[in-house]
């Protein structure tokens, strides 16, 4: 149990281009988790000889169920992977807590919140999952209903998260929203940019990156109202200071993942 809390740690200020830069790099693992282990590792995997992995879609010739589902499952494997590890880390740097803390929201908005998205639009991984089976409409709705429970405990989770392990008390009321509202509109900066080139079509920018960033990730912006009551840090701590080894290596990976996985790579077996 945390004692008092400090004006001095309350009131901790946080660099924007460092926070940017470690939301940046999350975004990317989510987005490469899904697309690439989820999706262009199970197809090859499963029936696939090649196909085309972008930052908003994989394309092949095979298809399947499994492959539909694979990019869900593998953001929701990584966030369960990254709550262990935040847990875990109560020792470590900020940076590298919020870096932990990023990369469970992303994956674990994105993996519940694909199956509020597929249910409301009939469009998606999960419409593909469900596509055929028979009272279409039960399936449907089932998905709407358990998108609903599952992010609505996805965000208690998250919000639980930042206030326990990042260590930013539920009084600190500027950094909640700050350490929140930059990594939201950074993953819709960095997944809209990354969509922009893809050849696919631009329609994909707004059928699956805009709404994978603004909808899915759209808990950053209301879950500190849902931190539960009592919540407090295991550890408090410091602001995020800049730290420019941070900036570069977001820097660069983020000129790959719009401009190289922007454009699509083939992948063979």
């Amino acid at each position: 149990m945390a004692t008092e809390v400090s004006p001095a740690l309350a009131q901790a200020n946080d660099d924007v281009l460092t926070v940017c830069a470690i939301s940046f790099l999350a975004v990317i693992i989510a987005n490469v988790l899904h697309e690439g282990l989820g999706h262009a590792a199970t197809a090859l995997l499963t029936g696939a000889k090649s196909g085309v992995l972008t930052t908003v879609a994989w394309s092949s010739d095979f298809d399947s169920r499994l492959v539909a589902a694979g990019g869900t499952l593998a953001n929701l494997a990584a966030a369960m992977m990254f709550w262990i590890a935040l847990r875990s880390a109560t020792g470590a740097s900020v940076r590298l807590r919020f870096f932990l803390f990023t990369s469970l929201a992303f994956n674990l908005f994105a993996g519940t919140g694909y199956f509020f998205f597929s249910g409301v639009t009939d469009f998606g991984d999960w419409a593909a999952v469900i596509a055929g089976l028979h009272a279409h409409w039960f399936w449907r709705a089932l998905l709407v209903v358990a998108g609903i429970a599952s992010y609505y405990d996805a965000v208690l989770v998250v919000g639980t998260a930042l206030v326990r392990y990042v260590g930013v008390p539920r009084s600190a009321t500027r950094r909640l929203l700050k350490l929140t509202l930059i990594p939201y509109f950074s993953s819709v900066l960095l997944l809209c940019a990354g969509g922009l080139l893809n050849p696919i079509g631009i329609g994909l920018v707004w059928q699956s990156a805009l709404p994978g960033a603004a909808g899915a990730h759209s808990g950053l912006l209301w879950l500190r109202y849902y931190i539960p009551r009592g919540t407090v840090p295991v550890r408090l701590s410091d602001g995020i200071d800049r730290n420019y080894a941070w900036v570069i290596v977001a820097t660069g990976l983020s000129l790959i993942f719009i401009f190289v996985l922007g454009r699509g790579i083939t992948l063979h077996r």
